[in-house]
């Protein structure tokens, strides 16, 4: 099975979210994030965030059972207090990437230019943090975590990050895990914006 366990650094332990984390992460997500954009509908209320939780946590184990990557977010907590400081995880990422040059063939075949436009999915990293944890490198820390215990133990040829152009704190991430940043040089679909690309070496 292709559970993720406690995934321990120097300073973070990154672990699956339970219910009891249902005011911390309501708190992170809807309430100290609520103007980010994660792509999604945005902030939500306790309830919902109380449904979405528990699809989350029930979701680590179904995954499991069927061989499925192990996707969801995880609550990363500070190693010394226990406190919820942060989100992250795997996440399937549905977009044009042929659109991109990195995953280009490079050829000018018109079938190959058709294809460029058609939809893949990729295996993709999430993360987010609470603003006062911001820029002291927890992200970081937290997300190589994942790498390394994607790459080392699901044997993961790559992992991809997305984030919109405006966003440089998520971009200076991506740089100090070493991915290669690549920007959609097509308009559309407009929230494809940037991804950063780590190939398994």
């Amino acid at each position: 099975m292709m559970g993720v366990p406690p995934l321990e650094t120097e300073r973070l332990i990154v672990r699956p979210f339970t219910m009891d984390d249902l005011d911390d992460v309501h708190q992170l997500l809807d309430v100290d994030l609520h103007d980010a954009d994660f792509g999604s509908e945005g902030a939500v209320t306790r309830d919902e965030r109380q449904q979405w939780l528990r699809w989350t946590v029930m979701s680590y184990e179904e995954l499991a059972k069927l061989y499925q990557p192990p996707y969801g977010e995880r609550a990363v907590t500070l190693k010394q207090t226990g406190q919820v400081i942060g989100a992250c995880g795997y996440v399937p990422c549905f977009a044009p990437f042929g659109q991109l040059p990195l995953f280009r063939s490079g050829s000018t075949d018109t079938a190959d230019s058709v294809a460029e436009r058609l939809f893949t999915a990729e295996f993709g990293l999430f993360y987010a943090f609470s603003p006062a944890f911001q820029r002291q490198g927890y992200a970081t820390e937290a997300t190589r975590a994942l790498i390394d215990f994607a790459f080392g133990q699901l044997n993961l040829r790559r992992i991809v990050a997305t984030t919109m152009y405006d966003n440089a704190a998520s971009m200076g991430v991506m740089r100090k895990l070493g991915m290669r940043i690549e920007r959609n040089p097509f308009a559309d679909p407009p929230w494809f914006q940037v991804v950063g690309v780590l190939e398994n070496r």
